[in-house]
């Protein structure tokens, strides 16, 4: 029989660890359907085949799966997520954070995201108001499995949207307003009905550093973070009996409650099984430098003492983030910073950021450091400007610009941003995992999965769209130096196999009988471009320029389901439009034997 596409000679990474091996493969109906080597088998008949890859000298590995995206709203208008799919993503993960679409009415969902993430609320609320044919978790999955999907997806379910929904977002995000016994059953049965509908689990936010958007309760905290533990506990209880996941994120000003995740995943007190859980942290962050060195030990011994399952997402590239003005996520930390993104209109900001009575509170609340660790850093003498209208000032740090004027670091700050505009002042700071080698000892620790992309959120924030490639890089680079402190075999696994696991997705191998997502990379290709700063407009967000990763030379073709839908710089025709190569994955369901369409 003859095949759909050949992938010849690679060097082929099945994704379970396993020592790679030189083969061909045959893919036919989407399907792995032959691993032969040539050297003994003889090639391929190719007599029929429309795509044939050679691979000689090239990895062939499963499609790295993206467990921690906010794509909710961009999939409605561009189902061919191409940030990740040109960079040999194949799977990804909706509904983080608490936050998804599933539940809430249009204009609740684009309150709840948009501030959060970043993205402009009007995009948005337009895409939702345009595409939102579901009421619920069945009919949610059914139209995204009808979009032209590039990648497969699969998705959880957000506890803001699921409480917003039963309760109103206004009720919601009142302080010491509980659900009732009703309501909270009606919660629990709503998330059973998501699961039902092959949902992976819940996601929820512990953090409230997150604002709402939109004018009705603008700057109130997401509404997952006004949950008790009572109300979380009977929603974890549905995720234990379904055997399903919980996302969320501690609140870092309170560590201590971090414990409660452990309690409540742990299969001991009577309980039949553990819930699984993955929680988000800046695994070596600038603020406290000294966490790293507990948190692997300390979550292998909680697992092991507990009987718990709890897993930490790290991403394994260094946490760069970029900011016109104070359009960062890490403001929201402090009320004067929140008070300043209360408002929308640039004047208005600047107008407040030069008020002396503002900043003496900015001030008190900037320098007052709670107890426990914070999501930045606050040394502006780590903080570069890239672009400002004044050239002279390009390079240098705020700290520095401080030094020289004589005045507090954060009136350098104020000052720069109100001279020359707050939006029109570009600077970066690196949060977390800057010492290479804390992040060569997380890479390997067994207590943390790679994750936390954010990809599609923080458009003009971060870009970690290609962060697969970027550790493979790391990876690479260290053997070729003689000090490996990872295999590529492992590494792969670690971007395939072991999360798609952890979460539940019929994914991430690539052996005979399993679906053909596969990534062919040139390791020739993983050099500086990996690491580099790159933005492109975005048509379908108004021309916005946002950071994106550019690294073609890395990936000569992915494929999703079988079909070759980037190949050499470019993909193919129609795809996103008229091509679906992608659909959605149910829970534990098993690989699909399909023919893309």
């Amino acid at each position: 029989m003859s095949y759909d596409v050949i992938v010849r000679n690679g060097l082929w990474f099945d994704g379970t660890g396993a020592r790679p091996q030189v083969r061909t493969l045959g893919i036919r109906d989407g399907v792995v359907a032959t691993v032969v080597a040539e050297a003994s088998a003889g090639p391929l008949d190719e007599a029929g085949c429309p795509e044939v890859i050679d691979a000689g000298g090239k990895w062939v590995v499963p499609g790295f799966i993206d467990v921690h995206t906010h794509y909710d709203a961009e999939v409605l208008l561009d189902p061919g997520l191409r940030e990740s799919v040109r960079h040999g993503v194949t799977t990804v993960l909706l509904g983080m954070c608490s936050l998804s679409t599933v539940y809430a009415d249009s204009e609740d969902a684009a309150d709840l995201f948009s501030r959060v993430e970043a993205v402009p609320r009007k995009f948005v609320l337009g895409a939702l108001e345009q595409h939102k044919t579901w009421s619920g978790p069945a009919e949610y999955v059914k139209a995204l499995d009808e979009l032209p999907l590039g990648p497969n997806i699969a998705s959880m379910l957000g506890h803001s949207d699921l409480r917003a929904s039963v309760l109103g977002l206004d009720r919601a995000t009142t302080r010491d307003v509980t659900p009732t016994d009703a309501e909270l059953e009606t919660m629990a049965a709503k998330l059973d009905e998501a699961l039902d509908a092959g949902m992976l689990g819940m996601s929820g936010m512990d953090a409230a550093i997150d604002k709402l958007d939109g004018d009705r309760f603008r700057s109130r905290a997401l509404p997952s973070t006004f949950a008790t533990w009572r109300e979380r506990k009977r929603l974890i209880k549905v995720l234990r009996k379904r055997g399903r996941v919980l996302q969320s994120a501690p609140n870092v000003a309170k560590a201590y409650e971090v414990l409660n995740f452990f309690l409540e995943s742990s299969g001991w007190f009577g309980r039949r099984r553990g819930v699984r859980m993955s929680l988000l942290v800046s695994a070596d962050a600038k603020s406290s430098p000294g966490a790293v060195h507990v948190l692997g030990p300390g979550t292998r011994l909680l697992n092991r003492i507990l009987g718990a399952k709890v897993r930490f997402q790290h991403l394994p590239v260094p946490f760069e983030l970029y900011s016109d003005g104070i359009d960062l996520p890490v403001f929201e930390e402090f009320g004067a910073g929140t008070a300043a993104l209360h408002l929308r209109d640039q004047l208005d900001r600047n107008k407040l950021l030069a008020d002396p009575e503002y900043r003496r509170r900015f001030r008190r609340s900037f320098d007052r450091r709670k107890l426990g660790p914070t999501l930045w850093h606050r040394d502006f003498h780590d903080a570069r400007i890239v672009e400002c209208p004044d050239e002279t000032l390009i390079g240098k740090s705020f700290g520095q610009i401080a030094d020289e004027r004589g005045i507090h670091p954060l009136d350098a700050f104020l000052d720069v941003l109100v001279d020359h505009g707050e939006r029109n002042v570009r600077w970066t700071t690196i949060v977390a995992n800057a010492r290479p080698k804390q992040l060569d000892k997380l890479a390997k620790e067994s207590s943390v999965h790679m994750g936390f992309s954010d990809a599609g959120a923080h458009l003009r924030n971060m870009a970690f769209y290609n962060y697969p490639l970027r550790l493979l890089k790391r990876v690479r680079d260290a053997q070729l130096a003689g000090r490996q402190f990872l295999t590529t075999e492992h590494a792969v696994h670690r971007l395939t196999a072991e999360v798609a696991d952890w979460f539940g997705v019929p994914a991430g191998t690539l052996r005979e009988g399993d679906r053909a997502d596969f990534v062919v990379i040139d390791p020739a290709g993983l050099d500086d471009a990996v690491d580099a700063y790159h933005e492109e407009t975005v048509p379908f967000y108004g021309g916005l320029s946002r950071m994106v990763n550019r690294n073609d030379d890395a990936i000569v073709a992915t494929a999703v389901n079988g079909a070759v839908v980037f190949r050499n710089g470019r993909f193919r025709d129609g795809y996103g439009e008229s091509v679906k190569s992608g659909r959605y994955l149910r829970a534990g369901a098993k690989q699909l034997h399909h023919t893309p369409v």
